[in-house]
């Protein structure tokens, strides 16, 4: 045994071993894989897909409209300890207008922005219009509008509950590439002037 430990390749070994766990969790703490649990996200997320999320996105940027997140449930109104997949629709400031098959902005300013959102499965067929958004918090909605429990059933997920950005979808290799995220959503109408 004290030949083993005064052996110069046995303690390579170890830094070795001590290297690769110190590696694995330092990329747990940047980069964590999930698998999509349900269908709220089709046809954009498909149940059983992996993908990478990126949980530094948000300690060095601002959430924006048309990012893909993982986020913890707002514990009420949803009681699972799974982290939820959906996207950013509302930001704070804003209120969500949901009418007609149509989602719409009415920014802090009065204009209005009306969505164009190629990635969803079919237009919602319910109408809702949320509260004004306040600071620290988001509006999300699954991109399958119509069979997702989102922020139009009633919560907002504050930006303490913001896990990460979805940046990579992994598995299956067929759908391997950058994420979904959309952020072009075209002109807002300007508030009318009185």
């Amino acid at each position: 045994m004290k030949n083993l430990l005064k052996s110069k390749s046995f303690w390579e070994n170890v830094a070795i071993v001590v290297f690769a766990v110190l590696l694995f969790f330092g990329l747990r703490a940047v980069i964590q894989d999930y698998v999509v649990i349900s269908g709220s996200m089709e046809n954009t997320l498909q149940v059983n897909e992996r993908v990478l999320v990126d949980k530094l996105a948000y300690k060095f940027g601002t959430p924006q409209r048309g990012d893909i997140i993982v986020f913890h449930a707002p514990n009420p109104p949803i009681t699972t300890t799974t982290p939820l997949i959906k996207r950013i629709i509302g930001l704070p400031g804003e209120q969500v207008k949901i009418s007609n098959g149509t989602v719409k902005i009415i920014e802090p300013d009065g204009s209005v922005l009306t969505l164009n959102e190629p990635y969803i499965k079919e237009p919602p067929d319910y109408t809702y219009t949320s509260p004004i958004i306040p600071a620290n918090k988001y509006f999300v909605l699954g991109d399958n509008r119509n069979d997702s429990d989102d922020s139009h059933t009633g919560y907002l997920v504050s930006r303490s509950e913001l896990i990460g950005r979805v940046w990579l979808d992994i598995w299956p290799l067929k759908d391997f590439g950058l994420a979904h995220n959309y952020s072009h959503y075209g002109t807002a109408v300007p508030a009318a002037v009185n």
